[in-house]
Order: C-alpha cells, then structure tokens, then sequence
C-alpha cells in the first residue's frame, strides 16, 4: 500500500526523465549511445550533472570489472548505486519536551502546510501541539495557519502584521511552556533565499527560542519545493549557511518531474530527507523511505532483480570533491 503511494508521487518524475530508461534495459551493446543516454535521463531527472557524471563513471567501471555486456544488468547496478547515495537516514525523533521545531524555506516552498501535517503527526502520537506564526509580513500566513489550527484543534499563536517575529516565538515557548504543551511547530516567513537579513532574522528567532527553552530549537527543518528542482540546492545551501538546518522536507513531490533533486540534497548537502509531502491531505507527509522512493523512480523499467556489489573505487555518488 506505501509502496503504492511512492509510485503515484513519483509517476511525473518517472515518466517524464526516467521514461527513456525502459528503452535502455533490452540494450545489448554498452555503447557510446547507451552510456550518452543514460546520462542524459539522470540529467533531466534532475539528478544533476556532477552525480549523474560520477554515476556513470561508476557504473562504466563496474561494468569493466565484472563484464557486464547489457543494459538491464547496468540497470540493476544504478538501482544499488542510487539508494547507496540515499544511505543518510533521516534523524530519529527527539525525544525531549517541549520539542521545537522550526520550519524555514523561501516564499511559496509549502512551510505552512508542512507545518500543519507535522502537528497532524504528533497528535495523533499523543502529543499536545502548538502552531506559531512567525510569518508576520504576509497577513495570509498567520491566516492560513490559523485556518489549519482551528481543524487540528490546537492553538496558534501570532502577532500584527509586519510585528517582530522573534516576538511571536519568544510568546509562544513562553506559551508552551505554561500551558505544558509537548510539540512547538514554529512557521516562519519564506521570503527570498538571497536577502541577508532574512536569514539573521532566522538567527534570532532560534536564539529567542532557545533563551526560553533550553537546547531549542531542535529541528530546524528546510522546506523544498520539489518543482524547482536544482535550484532547491542554492536554497538549501543559503539556509544552512545561517541556521543549523536538521533536515528536509521535499514538498510537492507528486507535482514535480523533477524528483531526482532528492539524491542532490543528500550527497551535495549532507543533509538527509527527513519528509516527503505528496497529495492533499494532512495524511499526506511521509517519514522519508529510501527504498521506496528509488523503487518508485524506476517501477516501470527495472525488470531484473537487484545487486549487490562492493563499492565502486576510487569513485563515490556520495562524495563532496
């Protein structure tokens, strides 16, 4: 049944760039046009070029060392290869209370649903779950929050419009800590990526946080929008240059032809993929499965079992050179 879900979230992806791979498994002659191919459908995937060029240089490596003559044997060696790169586990719960985590990302990436389907998920662990708008320059954020407070059934708390953001965090850990609340979800304002002061904004909304409570926040989260694909990476980088980014959460997966940007985040960055947020339901955001989304990517053209085979070397997806 999950395994389902995957697939239908990445049907876009897997028809629009990872299509031609189906065309590529009867290939019985590993030529120039083959290995041209194959790059170019790890391109479009919006794996990027430098890890579409190191998957290839292994892959071409691996096949000299164990003779392999045919494609769907290459294909079985990208399967291996592609969730090898996915092998940083997403970050276990904390377990401390109250538990902040604050949400960052730039203007329209999803923060504040993703937001809301977090509480979803620590509700119905039980947990007692607070809301706060940070997003105080744009009247419709605290608005839209509220309207998901008022379904999950639990408090929001905001500010005025164009108020100080660090303000609304310092009231609501004051907050949680009085009303003996468990979860503090903290939405913040998703201006552009590029504007220094945004990000020293960000800064003194962890640093009032942590003031009230001790060791908070303990996640920062970073909310990509997976339509944009490679340029998810120089948002992420510029998050994680001023705050201490935990993980991510790709947005809009089932929107996108561009799921590929998920290998991208965990070998470029460092970072791992703590959520996935598909379809429309507060349901939708699953805890991130490696697996299944690799298997999701190539349902259609992998028609052979998998492999298992040494690390390639001196060559590594993972590497950062």
């Amino acid at each position: 049944m999950e395994g389902n879900r995957w697939r239908q979230a990445l049907a876009r992806t897997r028809r629009t760039a990872f299509g031609r791979l189906a065309s590529l498994v009867g290939a019985t002659d590993l030529s120039s046009a083959f290995w041209e191919g194959l790059e170019e459908t790890l391109v479009q995937a919006d794996l990027g070029i430098k890890i579409a060029q190191t998957l290839i240089t292994d892959l071409k490596e691996i096949s000299r060392a164990e003779g392999l003559t045919r494609g769907d044997q290459i294909l079985e060696r990208l399967h291996t290869l592609l969730l090898r790169s996915l092998e940083m586990v997403p970050n276990p719960e904390p377990e401390m209370r109250p538990l902040v985590i604050i949400l960052v990302g730039v203007n329209g990436s999803g923060k504040t649903t993703s937001a809301a389907r977090i509480a979803h998920r620590w509700l119905s662990s039980g947990d007692k779950v607070m809301l706060a708008a940070a997003d105080t320059y744009r009247a419709a954020a605290s608005e839209q929050l509220e309207i998901w407070g008022d379904r999950l059934g639990v408090e929001v708390i905001t500010g005025q419009s164009g108020s100080d953001p660090g303000a609304v965090v310092y009231n609501a850990a004051q907050a949680t800590l009085a009303r003996d609340v468990d979860v503090l979800i903290v939405d913040t304002s998703g201006r552009m990526h590029t504007e220094h002061n945004l990000m020293a904004e960000l800064q003194k909304i962890c640093r009032v946080a942590g003031k009230v409570i001790p060791g908070a926040p303990h996640q920062v989260l970073l909310v990509l929008d997976a339509t944009t694909g490679q340029n998810g990476l120089a948002q992420a980088q510029a998050f994680t240059d001023a705050v201490d980014v935990t993980g991510v959460i790709v947005a809009k997966l089932d929107s996108s032809a561009r799921g590929g940007v998920g290998f991208a985040i965990n070998s470029v960055l460092g970072l791992p993929i703590q959520y996935v947020g598909f379809g429309e339901t507060l349901e939708d955001l699953s805890a991130f499965d490696a697996e299944a989304f690799v298997d999701g990517l190539l349902a259609e053209s992998e028609t052979v079992p998998r492999h298992e085979f040494p690390a390639p070397n001196p060559h590594s997806i993972n590497s950062n050179s």
